[in-house]
């Protein structure tokens, strides 16, 4: 005979030659001749060697354990004393009872939606993690949901997670701001067979996402050559002068003739317009010679208007002159007084009249 103690949180299996016959718990326990022991702790999951199936015919020591059976496509996230410890796989797994409060949520992962009440926190647990898809949709973008490849549903922002298994889950998002296309560096010949380079901008929205993912193939493709093309329908049939001139006009006869396409592409353009033209370097200097001949003219037609404006009223001067002498006498005085001012000194002799001296001074003989 052999006496054998269990401990408080401690269980016992009995075995007699290699067969098992028991289960011993808390105690002093005498144990016969070809009898073994195999002591377990309470605290930790039950491992054993001997197939689960003989063990669990005692109904003593089903008594004691949880008994978890895990299928395929589910999960089961164990908690011990409310706290996550693990993630169980498809299997059969035991735990003792008695000394830790264990609790077991079973999921199930054939199935694309997580509806069952799991804590946010554990999402970013790797153990939990890599079990689920996850998907962000920004505030500003919107997102269509597909199912193995069919539309499901239209996402707005936040943060979706799916069960990771066969079933195909991919969604496409779109920027639902407004946005902005460049086409940059268009080589376009003008009605007079100009040759120019244009660079032109469309803003527009995203205003049916079903339409611009699932109706379309790269919509926004689809709208840069849609532009590309009405600019150079409408270009042709301006001359460069008049491009230069009404470059506004331009504008809304392309956006006008890119409305109907735009929407068929679930877009709408906000606005357009020539952000630059860029002239060839021959034609660049050609434009800067007429723009210095335009100018040289307009100055001419100034200079002749104000020496036409000068002749007309010295004309106008003389005329009063002419009619009053004393109106002559005082003109006479203010020459006078400025050839006065550029001479440094004047002498003058005699009797006669000072004014007439001086006229016949600076008179200019005839």
């Amino acid at each position: 005979m052999k006496r054998v103690r269990i401990h408080l949180g401690k269980v016992g299996l009995v075995f007699k030659n290699g067969n098992y016959q028991k289960v011993i718990t808390e105690g002093v326990h005498w144990l016969g001749f070809n009898q073994s022991i195999l002591i377990y702790d309470l605290s930790h999951q039950f491992h054993t060697t001997v197939a689960t199936e003989i063990l669990l015919k005692d109904e003593a020591l089903v008594s004691l354990l949880d008994i978890v059976e895990v299928k395929d496509n589910e999960l089961v996230l164990v908690y011990e004393n409310d706290n996550f410890k693990s993630i169980l796989s498809a299997g059969r797994y035991l735990f003792w009872k008695g000394l830790i409060n264990r609790k077991f949520q079973k999921v199930d992962t054939s199935k694309i939606y997580i509806t069952e009440h799991i804590d946010k926190s554990l999402f970013s647990n790797y153990e939990l993690a890599k079990y689920i898809r996850a998907f962000e949709v920004f505030s500003y973008e919107k997102a269509v949901l597909l199912v193995d490849d069919l539309y499901t549903k239209t996402l707005t922002g936040g943060t979706y997670r799916f069960w990771r298994n066969n079933t195909s889950v991919k969604i496409s998002k779109v920027d639902m701001r407004q946005l902005q296309l460049e086409i940059a560096g268009q080589e376009l010949l003008t009605k007079d067979k100009a040759n120019i380079r244009i660079n032109f901008y469309t803003n527009y929205k995203v205003t049916d996402i079903e339409k611009a993912l699932l109706e379309n193939k790269d919509y926004e493709k689809q709208l840069y050559v849609a532009m590309q093309l009405a600019l150079r329908k409408y270009i042709g049939q301006y001359s460069l002068d008049e491009l230069l001139e009404n470059k506004e006009d331009v504008s809304k006869v392309v956006l006008e003739a890119s409305v109907e396409v735009a929407k068929k592409l679930g877009v709408k353009i906000l606005d357009c317009g020539i952000r630059d033209i860029i002239l060839p370097g021959d034609m660049k200097e050609i434009m800067n010679q007429v723009l210095v001949a335009q100018k040289k003219a307009q100055a001419n037609i100034i200079t002749r208007r104000e020496e036409t404006a000068s002749t007309r009223s010295l004309l106008n001067t003389a005329k009063l002159m002419e009619e009053n002498e004393m109106l002559y006498k005082l003109k006479e005085m203010e020459y006078v007084e400025k050839i006065a001012d550029k001479i440094g000194e004047i002498s003058v002799s005699g009797n006669g009249n000072m004014v007439k001296q001086l006229k016949e001074i600076f008179a200019v003989n005839k």
